[in-house]
């Protein structure tokens, strides 16, 4: 009888155990093949750090590689290029590195990549700063004008193997009072459905100065806001959309990103820039592509693993897809990459995937083709910044 017991007792156990695993996220194996591929590692090509990756599949299938390319070391400021790498073979391999903007002693950064649909043009949004200031003096009022954020465009009409000088827009989308600006990071998106089919929308995020008689400190982090800019034109023209502006310290909306839905609209999802509500993650949605919002930035609950830091997210193709959301899965730490999908449209999500439990911080996804998505995101052994590690995944893997 003792045996009996003991025999259905480990019975039992067994049970409870597979039924935990079948709804516990996986955990990535050693990655084969080229599943795995490194485009940019610490000390290479001149640069003493890569950082801000952003990833963009272009019409003829090439996948490029956005970094910032920082020269003296791995801080903000100074000289930093924007740079890329082209993969022709699905990220197996990288082509050598282009300086896409050359910051020439001052800061050059935020790439955020979108194909325009009508044209099949690469438009590259980037940020520029005086490689003198600081983001903290920027935010005191303390930069002039030409020292400050400025917001510029470039194109590639030969699949991102050139690109067109940079073209300053500020004027366009930076109003006078506000003083830091960044765009994206990370990839921006093409509208493909409704009566704004082809606008081009770039998340983005800034910050203001604060209100007459306050203390003028500029690192209060009450006053970032996100934003988005949009241009109907093919990146010819561009205009301010809507404006997070409440500046009341609670929901602080900070680098951000953006997926068009199956039914048209854009999910919002953003850092939450050490606002006092309770989570790292705030998200909304806009009916209108990007003009305005539907509701206030709030807290999503279910990404509250995530340390502050950016993120990515990426839809799924078909009215069924996924929304996918990658980032570190460590409240307290840049650290254990993973994977989260949403399958009700940004209302919840569930991790589906840890990459690694190494540190770990910026990403983009990137669509590689019709069955596999690609992961670009910071990561290293001993440090954070190493190396920007691209990994490949079939749509199956992330619960598709």
């Amino acid at each position: 009888m003792a045996g009996l017991r003991t025999s259905r007792l480990l019975a039992l156990v067994l049970t409870f155990a597979a039924a935990a695993s079948a709804h516990a996220p996986a955990v990535a194996g050693p990655a084969r093949g080229c599943e795995v591929s490194v485009p940019y590692r610490a000390g290479e090509d001149g640069y003493d750090t890569f950082r801000i990756p952003a990833a963009l599949r272009t019409p003829g299938g090439t996948l490029l590689a956005f970094a910032e390319g920082r020269v003296g070391g791995a801080g903000d400021s100074g000289n930093i290029d924007v740079v890329v790498k082209r993969s022709t073979d699905g990220g197996c391999t990288w082509g050598p590195l282009s300086v896409v903007a050359a910051g020439e002693g001052d800061t050059r950064g935020n790439p955020a990549p979108v194909v325009d649909p009508r044209t099949g043009r690469v438009v590259l949004l980037t940020s520029y700063n005086s490689g003198q200031v600081t983001e903290a003096q920027i935010m005191r009022g303390e930069a002039t004008a030409e020292q400050s954020r400025r917001v510029f465009v470039q194109t590639s009409g030969d699949d991102g193997r050139t690109f067109s000088r940079p073209r300053d827009i500020t004027a366009d989308v930076k109003p006078a009072h506000w003083r830091w600006y960044a765009t994206g990071p990370g990839h921006a998106v093409a509208l493909t459905r409704g009566p704004h089919a082809g606008r081009l929308v770039v998340p983005s995020n800034h910050s203001s100065a604060p209100p007459a008689g306050s203390a003028d400190t500029g690192q209060e982090p009450k006053y970032y806001g996100a934003h988005a800019i949009y241009s109907d034109d093919g990146g010819r023209s561009w205009q301010l959309g809507f404006v997070d502006d409440a500046y009341e310290g609670v929901d602080n909306a900070n680098e951000s990103i953006a997926a068009e839905l199956p039914d048209g609209r854009l999910y919002f999802n953003a850092r939450d820039q050490h606002g006092v509500s309770v989570g790292n993650r705030l998200d909304s949605f806009s009916s209108d592509g990007g003009e305005s919002l539907d509701r206030p930035y709030q807290v999503q609950p279910t990404l509250n693993d995530v340390p502050v830091v950016q993120a990515s997210v990426l839809q799924l193709a078909g009215q069924r897809g996924g929304l996918l959301f990658s980032g570190p899965s460590v409240p307290t730490a840049r650290q254990a990459m993973a994977l989260w999908r949403s399958d009700d449209a940004g209302r919840t999500f569930r991790k589906v995937l840890t990459v690694s439990e190494l540190r770990a911080a910026y990403s983009d996804l990137v669509r590689v083709d019709g069955g596999r998505v690609g992961l670009l995101y910071e990561t290293g052994d001993a440090g954070t910044y190493e190396r920007v590690e691209f990994r490949r995944y079939s749509v199956a893997e992330l619960g598709g």
